[in-house]
């Protein structure tokens, strides 16, 4: 292999940033949108959302370019029961560069560690990106 696999390292801010968003008291639905910075090799914040839906989030993303989010889910379930999964989001669209696609891809793992997440998802098409489908993702951890 030509090149080896570059795993980036995580901003110290954002990662104090993805600690305090873990333990927000906030009800409605949040994102953190991050991406990589190339030429530091550092995972950055790109943006913060409060109250947004995945609709309106999804707007937000670049066409063709890697983005992770996480996103603080206001989830009703059958019962009544209201829960806030936080959700990592790897969105990584068809048509991007593929040493983007690798570096976002090597560097994915490092930052769910740090930032303590347990529900991990992947989307390859941010039209995909619905309530619909996050619910259906969700429904796995029931």
């Amino acid at each position: 292999m030509s090149s080896a696999l570059v795993v980036c390292e995580v901003d110290d801010g954002l990662q104090e940033k993805l600690k305090k968003f873990r333990f927000r008291k906030e009800t409605s639905n949040a994102a953190i949108l991050m991406k990589i910075d190339m030429q530091k090799q550092l995972v950055v914040l790109e943006e913060e959302y409060e109250d947004i839906s995945l609709d309106e989030l999804r707007e937000e993303l670049p066409e063709r370019q890697p983005r992770y989010i996480v996103y603080s889910y206001k989830l009703t379930h059958g019962d009544g029961r209201v829960s806030y999964p936080l959700c990592f989001i790897f969105c990584s669209p068809v048509g991007c560069k593929p040493e983007q696609q690798m570096m976002y891809a090597g560097s994915k793992n490092r930052l769910v560690q740090s930032a303590e997440l347990t529900k991990i998802f992947e989307v390859r098409n941010p039209d995909d990106l619905t309530e619909d489908w996050l619910k259906q993702k969700l429904s796995f951890f029931r």
